[in-house]
C-alpha cells in the first residue's frame, strides 16, 4: 500500500471508530456529504474537483489524497486534476492579495 493509501485508510479507520462512539453524528455527516457530493446540477466529478481545490486551500493532506482519488474514480483526467490545482493556487493567492489591498491598506492608513 502506498503512503497516500495508508493515510486515507487511517482516516477511514478513524471515521469508523468515531462512528462507533457517536453513530448519529457519523451517520448525519456521511448522509450530508454523500448528498452534497452526489451528481445534481453539477456532476460528481466536478464536485470532487471542487472538494480537491478546497482541500488544497485548507492544506488538508488526507482530504487532498481522498478527493484526488475520488475525482479520478469519477473520470477526472490528470490534466483536469492539475488544472484544479492551478485554479486553487490562483484563488488562494487572490485571497491573500484581496486582504492585502483591503485590510492591510486600512491598517496602514489608520496607523498612518
Amino acid at each position: 500500500m502506498s503512503l497516500t493509501e495508508d493515510k486515507v485508510k487511517a482516516y477511514k479507520d478513524g471515521i469508523h471508530d468515531f462512528g462507533q462512539a457517536l453513530p448519529d453524528v457519523a451517520e448525519a455527516y456521511h448522509e450530508f456529504t454523500g448528498k452534497a457530493l452526489a451528481a445534481g446540477e453539477l456532476d460528481a466529478k466536478t464536485k470532487q474537483l471542487i472538494a480537491l481545490g478546497i482541500s488544497l486551500f485548507n492544506n488538508n493532506e488526507i482530504c487532498t489524497f481522498y478527493h484526488t482519488g475520488e475525482a479520478r474514480s469519477k473520470g477526472a483526467s490528470d490534466a483536469e486534476i492539475r488544472e484544479t490545482v492551478a485554479a486553487a493556487a490562483a484563488v488562494s493567492s487572490g485571497h491573500i492579495l484581496s486582504q492585502g489591498v483591503t485590510r492591510v491598506q486600512k491598517a496602514i492608513a489608520d496607523h498612518g
